[in-house]
């Protein structure tokens, strides 16, 4: 049964969040914290900021960690696969039409208004992320760690990557 559950939990953001990555963390976030309460929203933001430091697509890595985490290696097997099932299928299936109808001013218009839906599913989470964090630490520290994280990666071009590792050190010695 939990391989069924891990299946769908990767399986239905992999088609509605075609394309993976930020249109798919919301959908993900919603079947493994509210639909199946495998993480906190707190854990979950943790796999998150990891999975944004490594490299490759988001989607995938984090279906692989909350797969194992579930499931063992065949859950992680298992969640990947959901995610990147439903891409493949229709990029298999509809390539020819793609290659078709790629000039056309009627698909470039469509993927412009995909791009607003995204941004308000991102703000979303970004919302409930802050909230919870406010809730687990204080607001003090949250807006020290987000103005701390805005400073360091917009003014001082400091890697994403060592702003989040900054980020759970801090985490990790000033509030445990």
């Amino acid at each position: 049964m939990i391989y069924w559950q891990i299946f769908l939990a990767f399986f239905l953001p992999g088609i509605l969040g075609y394309g993976g990555g930020p249109a798919s963390i919301p959908l993900v976030e919603h079947e493994v914290v509210d639909r199946y309460g495998w993480l906190s929203v707190e854990e979950f933001s943790e796999v998150l900021a990891l999975g944004n430091a490594l490299p490759g697509p988001i989607a995938t890595k984090m279906a692989g960690y909350i797969g194992y985490q579930e499931g063992g290696i065949l859950g992680a097997i298992i969640a990947v696969f959901a995610t990147v099932g439903p891409s493949l299928i229709l990029m298999i299936a509809l390539l020819g039409l793609l290659m078709k109808y790629k000039e056309s001013p009627r698909v470039k218009r469509m993927t412009t208004y995909i791009r607003p839906v995204i941004a308000v599913l991102l703000g979303i989470m970004t919302y409930e992320f802050f909230f919870s964090a406010y809730e687990g630490v204080g607001i003090w520290q949250t807006l020290f760690i987000g103005a701390a994280s805005f400073v360091l990666m917009e003014k001082l071009k400091v890697h994403p990557a060592y702003v989040i590792a900054g980020a759970l050190v801090y985490g990790a010695v000033v509030l445990a």
